[in-house]
């Protein structure tokens, strides 16, 4: 299984970058052979090109575990099976609760029973577990030294990166789109050269068109791209992953469309991104919507019960596909294997919206993930927690019926005939990070976390969240998580609200956080955290909360209204004809007009961004009454959805029969 590979180029590393080194570990119960086998490496690598550092040490198994949750340099395991029977299966043993803790290792199997009497022939278990096999009677260090290089080498690439860069490097004249050809038709325009200044040289010579064989085709990948998705399958622990440029939106879209394309029932968080209730109007989908859990304190909404995912396979056993987002923006994660395996029981597929948990699989105190749980298909916006640019998400498959042809065409429906290549090239090296540095970076976090959090309970005024905080009581038997790397703070005692929180770390700190209620702020802690931001983020914590009102803040959430029911499928209502009735309109009289319509559109209001309506579901009073709220006061929420006529908020509903129009939606109740 020996691979030829180009060892990188590890020149200009720059003044903070360390030099590589990459530790492997020999875990073996026999010392003697074990410290004649590291010497023999050791001199190997000291004779050889060794572009990673290579440098080999022998442990006992008790010691293993300690050097993979401690050593960052680790790279490699040589696991000695040993000569006596049963060897073999302590080995596989030992492998599996050590790949629990670290995926990324490349594992190699050191063994002398295995090969006997089999002749060339060894068993699936072994192929799966270890890369490579060494038999214990071998001394041709040489060629293992070789063979540990060059897996990791592999790990290390990123073809598709290393290809743009070459390309670029060649200086090839542009006779094809772009037009702005490399930004030369920007460079010495004295209108606009300051923009090509200021974005640099390499954003536009790396904007190239589909022209360029060399770089693939990411509708129709069969060299460096389909290598790079090969890597990047192998990396998360999927057994297909594709590159998107446009966003886990599309990646929703076209696993909806790949699932549910023309119609069927899909069950579905009501609380879900926007982009599950586009895809439901786009496929003619009939949507059996589940209800979140709020949080009645901070004004969180968590993930559904599980009884009630339960109750809803359950009662729609013509269910072919259910939809569940975990972790959720706050970092709540459900226990997902019960609920995928009660799915599998009854034939419903399982769609995972990990957007905002690409990082999971790289750290054990995050797994397991969705994919080790048993998923079917896993989207995840690689941009939001690690390295990869805005847009550039994966979706990873492990369907067992998987249709990779139909799929190939649903992700061309909705993918670009031009995608951005800088965006592939940061997923490349987006999971290349991931897969040589992935485990040491989320340790870096997860330290960080705790000095946040530390800190800012040590202020005596704001107070950052545990699981227990942030769970609401239905959940309290769910064995929900909480990703630690979403911080939420409950700033209530301060007496500022979350809005009033954000402006002031913006204005006089400097600091930008993610997302706020009326009385929490959150912060991520990412790859990118450093401990200079650390201390700048604490240093305006503390000086915030000495100058706080300290009273109460005693705002309350605002309860979105109950969903009512579905009148017709919602791509019926969509689609419909319509007409826009005023929200306002005096309040009782747009109530008087409103109430009992149908909805043709999503209306959300941000935050938290779930839909108060969708296309196909009926008006309320208490739905009118909710908006009419978010509209009034000095405050006013964001409201995706509405039509705005000379200011005036208007809501698109469905004509009602009699009325002048021709097409009328198609009746059915299509929710619980």
């Amino acid at each position: 299984m020996g691979l030829d590979l180009k060892m990188p180029d590890l020149g200009n590393l720059g003044d903070n970058v360390q030099p590589l080194e990459c530790r492997v570990a020999l875990i073996s119960a026999d010392r003697q052979l074990a410290s004649d086998w590291v010497n023999a490496l050791n001199i190997t690598a000291a004779q050889h090109e060794n572009p990673f550092g290579l440098r080999f040490e022998a442990v006992d198994a008790d010691a293993a575990e300690r050097l993979i949750r401690e050593e960052d340099r680790l790279q490699a395991l040589i696991v000695d099976a040993g000569a006596e029977a049963g060897g073999l299966a302590a080995a596989e043993a030992l492998v599996d609760r050590l790949h629990g803790l670290r995926s990324q290792l490349n594992v190699f199997l050191m063994a002398q029973s295995v090969f006997e009497g089999q002749g060339c022939a060894v068993s699936v278990s072994v192929r799966q577990r270890f890369d490579e096999l060494f038999d214990r009677r071998e001394g041709n260090f040489n060629q293992m030294f070789r063979l540990v290089q060059a897996f990791i080498a592999r790990r290390a690439s990123t073809p598709f990166a290393d290809t743009l860069k070459e390309y670029v490097f060649s200086a090839r004249d542009a006779w094809h789109t772009p037009g702005h050809s490399g930004g030369d038709s920007l460079r010495n325009s004295p209108w606009v050269g300051d923009f090509y200044r200021f974005m640099g040289e390499h954003i536009f010579n790396t904007d190239l068109s589909v022209s360029v064989q060399v770089l693939d085709s990411l509708l129709e990948p069969h060299s460096v791209i389909q290598e790079a998705q090969d890597l990047a399958a192998q990396a998360f622990g999927a057994e297909h992953t594709f590159f998107l440029t446009n966003g886990t939106s599309t990646a929703n879209k076209v696993v909806i469309q790949q699932i549910l394309g023309g119609g069927g029932k899909i069950i579905v968080d009501q609380a879900c991104h926007k982009s599950v209730h586009h895809a439901i109007v786009m496929n003619r989908c009939e949507p059996v919507y589940l209800k979140s859990t709020l949080h009645p304190q901070f004004g969180i909404y968590g993930p559904v019960q599980r009884a009630d995912i339960e109750q809803a396979l359950d009662e729609h056993g013509d269910a072919s596909l259910l939809v569940i987002t975990s972790c959720t923006y706050d970092g709540l994660r459900y226990d997902l294997k019960p609920i995928i395996d009660y799915a599998h029981e009854r034939g419903v597929k399982v769609l995972v919206d990990e957007a905002w948990y690409a990082h999971g699989y790289f750290h054990s105190e995050l797994r397991p993930t969705a994919l080790e749980c048993g998923a079917d298909y896993v989207t995840q916006s690689t941009h939001k927690m690690l390295s990869a640019f805005s847009q550039a998400s994966m979706i990873h498959v492990q369907d067992p019926d998987f249709d990779e042809f139909r799929f190939r065409e649903n992700l061309n429906m909705h993918a670009s005939t031009s995608p951005q290549y800088a965006m592939i090239a940061s997923l490349d090296v987006a999971r290349k990070q991931m897969a040589m540095e992935g485990y040491s970076r989320l340790r870096q976090c997860l330290q960080m976390v705790e000095t946040l959090r530390r800190a800012v309970d040590d202020t005596g005024v704001f107070r950052a969240l545990t699981r227990e905080d942030l769970i609401p009581a239905p959940l309290a038997d769910d064995n929900i998580r909480l990703d630690p790397t979403k911080v939420t703070i409950d700033i209530s005692a301060s007496g500022y609200s979350g809005k009033e929180m954000q402006i002031k770390l913006f204005d006089q700190y400097g600091i930008q956080v993610e997302k706020t209620t009326y009385n929490t702020v959150t912060v991520l802690v990412t790859l990118g955290s450093t401990e200079s931001k650390l201390l700048r983020l604490i240093h305006a914590l503390k000086q915030l909360a000495r100058s706080a009102r300290r009273r109460p803040n005693t705002g309350t959430p605002r309860r979105l209204p109950e969903f009512t029911r579905l009148t017709c499928l919602p791509a019926d209502a969509y689609f419909a004809d319509t007409e826009e009735l005023p929200l306002m309109d005096n309040g009782a009289l747009a109530e008087k007009h409103l109430i009992g319509r149908t909805s043709a559109d999503e209306i959300v209001p941000y935050p938290p961004g779930i839909p108060v309506l969708v296309p196909g579901q009926e008006i309320s009073a208490q739905i009118v009454q909710f908006l009419q709220q978010l509209l009034q006061g000095q405050n006013a929420t964001e409201i995706h959805g509405l039509i705005f006529r000379s200011d005036e908020p208007m809501l698109r509903v469905v004509k009602e029969r009699g009325e002048t129009g021709g097409k009328k939606p198609r009746k059915k109740n299509a929710s619980r």
